[in-house]
């Protein structure tokens, strides 16, 4: 659970093993420091020394995770490595000697970080999805999260979005913009279920899923499905939802996933306070761009006061 987060300078983790503390420093600083440990006998000393004392007794947020994302663009280059820097690369991002990520992201079908528009269903009018098929995945994007899993001690959830329906799907039949016919409520639904289905038979878990990524859109510049938060409701209450479980999966559902700000109190005043589709809904997922000096933190903070039992998810975040 984040709901919010704080940019440090620098930052100080202490290991405990007995009353007198064992302490190492770690600094992350503006001076180019990243997570470098700092000797205990260089710190000073006397007056200009400081004291931090921790209450174990006094629990806030549950860190599920810190990560990136797993995109065709990003899995593209990747490639154009030697395999030799490609096992660098990866090992650097997953092992536990690296970054030991624990909360990744990727993307159902093409996004804006991919190399062309691609669905998962190409046929017109597919209902039933026979023609379903992750092969365009195959080339550059399972490779890589399929090498990041190969890593010894390599341990990651993944989130998994959906930018657009196949454009059939959609009131505009185009890849940018346009919202889901209410036709294609179930046949979405099932969509998502078989992506998660086809997924797991190539071994790669999918954690958690949004039903679509930045649902109030993003004025149409690349894959995008609007959705109100009503009509939100009724596709996972009805569709989404009842969809993962006769299917019997449990990957967990994050609503929104756009920007920190007010819209998202709406959505959850709709969503979590239904409570069919609040049954549905692991919590809150949010994105990290429309200032980076103003955290949201009020609005985040009237979420979490207003819906203890959800959770908030910062799901996707760049400097762009």
């Amino acid at each position: 659970l984040i709901p919010y987060l704080i940019s440090l300078s620098s930052i100080v983790c202490l290991a405990t093993s007995h009353a007198d503390l064992d302490m190492e420093i770690y600094q992350t600083s503006r001076q180019g420091d990243r997570l470098a440990r700092i000797s205990i006998e260089d710190q000073p000393t006397g007056k200009s020394s400081r004291t931090l004392k921790l209450d174990t007794s006094k629990t806030y947020q549950t860190l599920v995770g810190v990560g990136g994302s797993f995109t065709e663009s990003s899995a593209y280059v990747l490639s154009e490595l030697s395999q030799k820097a490609r096992d660098e690369v990866m090992a650097a991002y997953f092992s536990p000697e690296g970054a030991h990520i624990s909360l990744t992201r990727t993307h159902i079908a093409s996004c804006d970080f991919s190399l062309r528009n691609y669905p998962c269903a190409p046929v017109p009018d597919d209902l039933e999805l026979k023609h379903f098929s992750i092969e365009p995945d195959r080339t550059y994007l399972l490779p890589m999260i399929k090498s990041a899993q190969s890593i010894p001690g390599a341990d990651f959830k993944i989130l998994a979005s959906p930018w657009t329906s196949p454009p059939w799907m959609k009131t505009n039949n185009t890849w940018n913009g346009g919202e889901l016919k209410k036709e294609h409520y179930s046949t979405f639904a099932a969509y998502i279920v078989k992506y998660i289905e086809t997924y797991a038979q190539e071994g790669i878990p999918i954690w958690g899923i949004t039903p679509v990524n930045e649902p109030l859109g993003n004025d149409s510049n690349w894959e995008s499905l609007h959705f109100n938060p009503h009509q939100m409701r009724d596709f996972i209450a009805d569709h989404l939802g009842p969809a993962l479980a006769d299917a019997g999966l449990d990957s967990s559902i994050w609503i929104y996933d756009q920007n920190r700000e007010e819209e998202m109190l709406e959505w959850a005043d709709v969503i979590f306070g239904d409570e069919k589709a609040a049954a549905f809904v692991q919590g809150m997922a949010v994105h990290w761009y429309q200032s980076t000096i103003d955290v949201g933190g009020e609005a985040l903070d009237q979420l979490t006061k207003k819906y203890p039992g959800m959770q908030v998810l910062h799901s996707e975040g760049c400097v762009d």
